[in-house]
C-alpha cells in the first residue's frame, strides 16, 4: 500500500499552524485567533476527509524503527472526535482570553499539542505512539501552567512528573516488549503473544506500558494530576484534557488490551479491578466538591473508569464481546462531547464571576436560559438518563457485565462481578448526585450577592454569538446521540469493532425496552437517595437564611500530599543519598583495590617473561580500571538527580520556595538568593541527559 502522506499532513500542518499564528499575534491579535480558526478548521476538514478510509503512512528511516501511522476504522473515530473539540475549544478561546496575557503562548502550544494528538490517534505501533505521546505531554504543560498562579504551578508540576515517570515506565516496557517479541506493531504482538504460551513476561512488560498510559488517562493510582490540572487550567485547556488528551491514554489501553492481549481473560480482570476502582473513586470525590471544575474534573476521573471497566468486560467476554467493545468507544465519543460541553459552561462562569467555588457563583445562571438549558442537557448525558447519549453507551457496559454473569463468568466469582456491577450503579448514581449538586447552586440557589458579582448580566450579554453557537452545537449533539443511537452511535461503533477484536452483534440493541431502562432506574433513585439523603443533609447547610456548600474533605487524605510528595521529596532522598554513598565507598575503596593489584600483578609478571598475552591482559585490566572510574561517577551523578539529593550545605533555618517553573530558592531579608536546589521536575530532565551523555560515551 502506498504512503499516504495526508496522514502526515494531519501530524504537521497544526505544528506549522502554530508557528504561523504565534508570528501573525505578534503584530495583529485578531488575525491570529482567526488564524488559528481556520487551523483547527482546515484539520477537521481534513480528517473527514480521510475518515472510513484505511491508508498508512511509513517513514523506515526514522530512528531505526521507524514512523508508522495508519488511519480508518477506530483512529479515525479518535482524530474526528479531537478534531472537533479542537474546533469547538479553539473557537470559545477568542472571547475566554480576551483580557489574558500570553495568548501567543497559548496558541502556539495548543496547536503543537493539536498535532502530536494526531501522532497518537494515528499510530500503528508503540514506538511511534510514544514519541508524540511525549510531545504532546511537554507541550500541554503549557496549557496547564497558563495561569500562573501558584495553584496553576502546583498542578502543572504533579502533571509533568506524572508523564515523565509514566513515560519512563513506558519506555521500560517497549524494550523489554521488543527484546522478547521482535516487533512494537499493535496486531503483530498480538499475534505473537497469542501463540506463545509463557506469556507472564509480556503480562509484566504490558503493565509497564500501561503504566504510561493509565497516567495520562487519569486512571487510579496515577490520578494524583486530573482533579488539580482540569481546575488550574483555562476552560478550553480543560477541555481539551478532559476530552482529548485523556482520550490518548484510553488509546493506548486499548491498543495493549484489544490487540496485543486480545480476548485475554488475566489482561481483561487486571484492566477490569482498575476501572472499577477509579469509577467509584472519582465518583465519590466529587459528591464533596464545592469547586466548579474541581467536580467536573473528579466526573471525568470517574468516566474514564466507566470505559476501562468497558475495555475489562471485552477481554473477559472474549469473542462475545461485541456490547462491551461498543459500550467502551462509544463512551469514549459521549463523554469527549458532554465534558466539551459542560466545561465550556463552567468556562462562561468563570469569565464572567472569576470565581468557581459553589459559594461565590450561586444563583449565577438563574436568569440565563440558554446556559441553563446547555448544561442541562451536559448534566443528562453524563448522568446516564434515557434519551440523553450518555444513557446509550453506559447501558452497552452495563449489560456487557450483566452478560458475563448471566454466561457464568469464571474468572474471580460471580459474586466479584455482582459487586461490580452494583459499584457501577451506584457510581452512576453518584455521578447524577454531584451533578445535581451543582445544577441546583449554579441555575437554582439564590445569588449571594448581585452586585458584587455582577450578577445582572442578561442572557445576551453574558458571551457572544460565536461562543453561544459552539454550547448549542455541542448540547443539541448529545440529544441527537440519545434519540437517534441507531442512526449515529451504532453506526460509529460499526467501524470500531475490527481494532477491538469484535464483531457486529446479530442484531441491534432494544435501548429502551424495560430490560435497558431498569438499570438507568436504579442508578436514577440511588442518586436521588444521595442527593436528598445525604449531599442536602450533610454537605449543606442554612446559613441566615443563605445555602452553604460545605467542604468538610479531610485535608489529610490528598494521596499526592500526604503519600507521593513525601515519598519522592524526602524518603527517596535519604534513600538515594545511602545508596550513593554506599555505592561510592565500595567502588571507590573495594574493586579498584582489586583491580590495582591484579595490574600489579600482571606488570610484574609481564616483567619477567614480556609476554605478548600479558601484555594484553594488563591493557584490559586498564581498561576496566578506568571503566570502574567513569562508573563511579557517573552511579553518583545519576543516583544525584534520580533522588534529587542535594549536597550544598545550608542553614536549616533557610525557607526554600519553589519559582515559577523548575527550581527552588532561598533568599535574606535583602531579597537576595542564598541558596539554590534542583527539584523533582529538573532532577528527572537531567537524569535523561546523563543516560544520554552515558549512551553517547558507550558508543564512541
Amino acid at each position: 500500500m502506498e504512503n499516504n502522506f495526508i496522514l502526515l499532513f494531519l501530524v504537521l500542518f497544526p505544528m506549522a499552524g502554530g508557528v504561523v499564528s504565534y508570528i501573525i499575534g505578534r503584530f495583529n491579535k485578531s488575525a491570529r485567533n482567526y488564524a488559528a480558526d481556520v487551523v483547527v478548521l482546515a484539520e477537521f476538514a481534513a480528517v473527514l476527509l480521510v475518515f472510513g478510509q484505511s491508508s498508512v503512512f511509513h517513514l523506515n528511516s526514522f530512528c531505526g524503527l521507524g514512523i508508522n501511522f495508519e488511519s480508518g476504522g477506530i483512529r479515525g473515530v479518535f482524530t474526528v472526535a479531537a478534531s472537533f473539540v479542537w474546533l469547538m475549544a479553539t473557537f470559545f478561546s477568542a472571547e475566554y482570553f480576551k483580557n489574558y496575557r500570553n495568548r501567543n503562548r497559548y496558541y502556539f502550544f495548543m496547536l503543537v499539542t493539536l498535532g502530536s494528538t494526531m501522532g497518537v490517534f494515528l499510530s500503528s505501533d508503540f514506538f511511534t505512539a510514544l514519541i508524540f505521546f511525549e510531545i504532546m505531554s511537554f507541550t500541554s504543560f503549557v496549557l496547564v501552567i497558563h495561569d500562573e498562579s501558584p495553584k496553576a504551578q502546583k498542578a502543572a508540576m504533579t502533571y509533568i512528573a506524572v508523564a515523565i515517570i509514566g513515560g519512563m515506565a513506558t519506555l521500560a516496557g517497549m524494550f523489554f516488549m521488543y527484546h522478547s517479541a521482535g516487533t512494537l506493531n499493535f496486531s503483530e504482538l498480538g499475534k505473537i503473544i497469542s501463540a506463545d504460551n509463557g506469556k507472564t513476561p509480556y503480562y509484566i512488560y504490558g503493565v509497564l506500558i500501561f503504566t504510561g498510559f493509565g497516567a495520562k488517562a487519569g486512571a487510579f493510582p496515577l490520578h494524583i494530576w486530573l482533579p488539580e490540572a482540569h481546575p488550574a487550567a483555562p476552560a478550553p485547556a480543560s477541555a481539551i484534557l478532559s476530552c482529548v488528551l485523556t482520550k490518548t491514554g484510553i488509546f493506548g489501553v486499548m491498543a495493549l488490551s484489544c490487540q496485543v492481549f486480545m480476548h485475554d481473560a488475566r489482561w481483561g480482570m487486571f484492566i477490569l479491578s482498575i476501572g472499577t476502582i477509579t469509577m467509584f473513586l472519582g465518583a465519590f470525590l466529587a459528591v464533596f466538591s464545592v469547586d466548579l471544575k474541581r467536580t467536573l474534573a473528579c466526573s471525568s476521573l470517574s468516566q474514564i473508569g466507566f470505559i476501562m471497566v468497558a475495555i475489562g468486560m471485552s477481554g473477559l467476554l472474549g469473542e462475545e464481546n461485541s456490547l462491551a467493545a461498543a459500550g467502551a468507544i462509544l463512551h469514549v465519543v459521549n463523554h469527549s462531547v458532554i465534558k466539551l460541553t459542560l466545561f465550556l459552561c463552567a468556562g462562561v462562569v468563570y469569565m464572567n464571576t472569576h470565581k468557581l467555588n459553589l459559594n461565590d457563583i450561586k444563583g449565577w445562571g438563574r436568569d440565563k436560559p440558554l446556559l441553563k438549558f446547555v448544561f442541562l442537557q451536559g448534566l443528562l448525558g453524563i448522568a446516564g438518563i434515557p434519551l440523553w447519549g450518555g444513557y446509550i453507551s453506559k447501558t452497552l457496559i452495563h449489560e456487557s457485565i450483566v452478560e458475563y454473569i448471566a454466561h457464568g463468568g469464571t474468572h474471580g466469582g460471580l459474586t466479584i462481578f455482582n459487586a461490580v456491577e452494583w459499584i457501577f450503579l451506584i457510581s452512576g448514581g453518584l455521578t447524577l448526585a454531584y451533578m445535581t449538586k451543582i445544577f441546583a447552586a449554579l441555575f437554582v440557589e439564590k445569588e449571594k450577592s448581585p452586585k458584587k458579582e455582577n450578577h445582572s448580566l442578561k442572557n445576551d450579554c453574558y458571551m457572544n454569538k460565536v461562543s453561544s453557537a459552539v454550547l448549542i452545537i455541542c448540547a443539541l449533539l448529545i440529544s441527537v446521540f440519545g434519540i437517534a443511537p441507531h442512526a449515529t452511535l451504532d453506526k460509529i461503533a460499526g467501524v470500531s469493532y475490527g481494532f477491538l477484536g469484535s464483531v457486529p452483534p446479530d442484531h441491534s440493541v432494544h435501548y429502551f425496552s424495560l430490560v435497558n431502562l431498569k438499570g438507568a432506574f436504579i442508578s436514577v433513585v440511588i442518586g436521588a437517595v444521595v442527593y436528598f439523603v445525604f449531599i442536602k443533609k450533610f454537605l449543606m447547610s442554612k446559613e441566615a437564611g443563605n445555602t452553604v456548600y460545605k467542604d468538610v474533605w479531610p485535608v489529610w487524605l490528598n494521596i499526592e500530599n500526604s503519600i507521593y510528595r513525601p515519598v519522592v521529596l524526602k524518603i527517596l532522598p535519604t534513600i538515594g543519598y545511602a545508596v550513593a554513598g554506599t555505592l561510592s565507598k565500595a567502588l571507590d575503596f573495594t574493586l579498584p583495590s582489586i583491580i590495582d593489584a591484579a595490574l600489579t600483578v600482571a606488570s610484574f609478571l609481564y616483567s619477567l617473561f614480556e609476554n605478548l598475552l600479558l601484555y594484553g591482559l594488563i591493557a584490559l585490566v586498564k581498561v576496566i580500571r578506568f571503566m570502574c572510574d567513569v562508573y563511579s561517577y557517573g552511579v553518583q551523578l545519576v543516583l544525584y538527580f534520580l533522588f534529587n539529593y542535594d549536597d550544598i550545605s545550608y542553614d536549616g533555618e533557610r525557607d526554600f520556595r519553589e519559582d515559577a517553573y523548575f527550581s527552588r530558592y532561598s533568599e535574606d531579608k535583602h531579597g537576595e538568593i542564598t541558596g539554590f536546589r534542583e527539584n523533582l521536575t529538573i532532577s528527572l530532565i537531567m537524569f535523561g541527559i546523563g543516560v544520554v551523555c552515558g549512551l553517547v560515551y558507550l558508543i564512541i
